[in-house]
């Protein structure tokens, strides 16, 4: 018996041992599978990230602004703490009469004057939610060197200086709390003054190193504004650094990268890269990378159009960045609105040919967003709450659209082509999603009017579809049809005309 007991006793201290080296094994192996790297820094790895996951294909609309020490003189543009240092120009001339010589007020002593004292975020989370965005977030920093965060970095941030308050943190709460994705967009690149002779800098650095002016200044504060440091220490402690910060603090869905992110070594945009995406992978994240130009490359990033889009059905999904101003992207007084029809057909346009449109706002210096910039927002959301179904979740059919009005094709240099396009109820835009293809007629369209869909003819679709249904999205009228194969999709429009920015046309097909 005692033997017995002492075999028994022997098993169970065995069994005890096994399950004690089993539980520290699956331990070692959880903290291995957190801690190793899934992406390393090179861009054969890097390319293995699903550029575009399907969350971000399906949204379609997010909302970013252009908001920080500009917005304090509004005027021109938020590229003013270039351009009052150089004479003879309207900046100039605006700052010297309104602050005194930029030798003597500089840039950085807007920081005090940018309070943001009526700055709510959840009313702004609110709001974009309400104007159909699916992702909104900062400006995190510009090409001026101000942190819109709370950063340990610079001291030229936003809990430091000006609100006292840690903006992007108060936003991602917000934001992330209504049901949206996060996005983070970044312009620092321009930061650094990458040469030091007059009119050498235009295009790669945002500060003039003009003799006795801030930007020239030896004051390692100010150096961290200006950008007038030691190249290599500012690739690896400051640009490379704010984006691990913002990354390790708000963990944003998508970061957005301005023009000049190129002339970043490489080395450091592969390790922001494998950073970022690592970090995501631990918190679950699908995240993604967007960039203007070719400075990485599309099987890990997304190709985005500054105030322009593609005349095409994209291969692959893209984005639009534009601003829903007239103008400035940061506010300015009397800024101008675009029309919230004009904002919905880019939107509608971009949407038919597999993109997302990234739309700017302009808040004032105190945190409000003016009257006409929140209409135009809910006006938009209100179509998009109605007929939201033709946009989200959709892709593009075999064919855009048809119509008189085409867009032309290239990047921000053509934007003003892509500003004097306004579309009529001539234009008609497709999406298509499940056994569903969606008509968008760009406008009103009248009572009884016949509307004839030549993209349906079979020696445009190839293969002629089956339709089960057509029917006017907000109207309950019986719609009269007929399908040609020369011809195409004919169709009645009901006796009451849907008054609407744009005309929803359901076609369901045949399962």
């Amino acid at each position: 018996m005692k033997t017995s007991i002492l075999k028994l006793s022997a098993y169970v201290l065995l069994i005890a041992t096994f399950s004690c080296i089993q539980n520290a094994n699956k331990e070692t192996a959880e903290v291995v599978k957190v801690e190793a790297p899934i992406f390393t820094e090179d861009w054969e790895s890097l390319g293995k990230h699903n550029e575009s996951p399907e969350w971000f294909k399906d949204a379609k609309l997010g909302i970013y602004f252009h908001w920080g020490l500009y917005s304090v003189p509004a005027f021109g543009n938020e590229w003013y703490p270039r351009w009052m240092h150089f004479e003879d120009n309207k900046f100039y001339k605006h700052h010297v009469e309104n602050y005194g010589h930029p030798s003597e007020f500089g840039y950085h002593d807007f920081a005090p004057m940018f309070k943001a004292e009526k700055f709510d975020p959840d009313a702004w989370a609110k709001l974009f939610k309400d104007a159909g965005a699916q992702f909104a977030g900062p400006v995190a920093e510009h090409h001026d060197g101000y942190a819109m965060w709370d950063s340990e970095i610079t001291p030229w941030n936003t809990m430091d200086t000006g609100p006292k308050r840690d903006i992007t943190g108060d936003l991602e709460k917000a934001i992330k709390g209504n049901g949206m994705k996060f996005i983070t967009a970044f312009h620092h690149a321009k930061n650094l003054q990458r040469a030091t002779e007059l009119g050498q800098d235009v295009r790669i650095s945002h500060f003039p190193n003009f003799e006795g002016m801030p930007p020239t200044s030896d004051d390692p504060k100010l150096q961290l504004m200006y950008g007038n440091m030691e190249h290599e220490k500012w690739y690896k402690d400051v640009w490379l650094g704010k984006m691990k910060e913002v990354i390790d603090n708000y963990h944003p869905d998508i970061i957005w990268f301005d023009y000049v992110l190129g002339d970043i070594p490489e080395v450091y945009r592969k390790e922001f890269a494998a950073y970022y995406l690592n970090e995501a992978a631990k918190k679950d994240q699908e995240a993604v990378i967007v960039r203007k130009q070719h400075d990485m490359p599309l099987n890990m990033s997304v190709e985005d159009l500054e105030q322009s889009r593609k005349n095409k059905i994209g291969t692959k999904t893209w984005m639009t960045d534009a601003t829903i101003s007239n103008g400035s992207w940061c506010y300015t007084k009397d800024l101008g609105v675009k029309e919230s029809a004009d904002v919905l057909h880019m939107l509608i346009d971009i949407v038919s040919k597999n993109g997302v449109l990234l739309l700017n706002v302009s808040p004032k210096a105190d945190g409000t967003i003016p009257e006409n910039q929140t209409a135009s927002l809910l006006e938009m959301g209100q179509w998009l709450k109605s007929y939201g179904e033709a946009i989200y979740g959709t892709e593009a059919w075999y064919t855009f659209g048809e119509g008189p009005t085409k867009e032309p094709d290239g990047h921000y240099k053509n934007h003003q082509a892509f500003h004097k396009l306004k579309y009529s109820n001539k234009d008609i835009r497709y999406t298509t999603k499940d056994y569903n293809i969606y008509a968008i007629v760009m406008g009103e369209v009248e009572a009884n009017k016949e509307l004839l869909l030549e993209s349906f003819a079979k020696e445009n679709v190839l293969d002629m579809t089956s339709i089960e249904k057509v029917e006017f999205m907000g109207s309950g009228e019986v719609i009269e049809w007929s399908l040609s194969e020369e011809k195409g999709l004919s169709i009645k429009a009901p006796s009451k005309p849907v008054k609407e920015m744009a005309t929803v046309i359901k076609i369901t097909i045949s399962q």
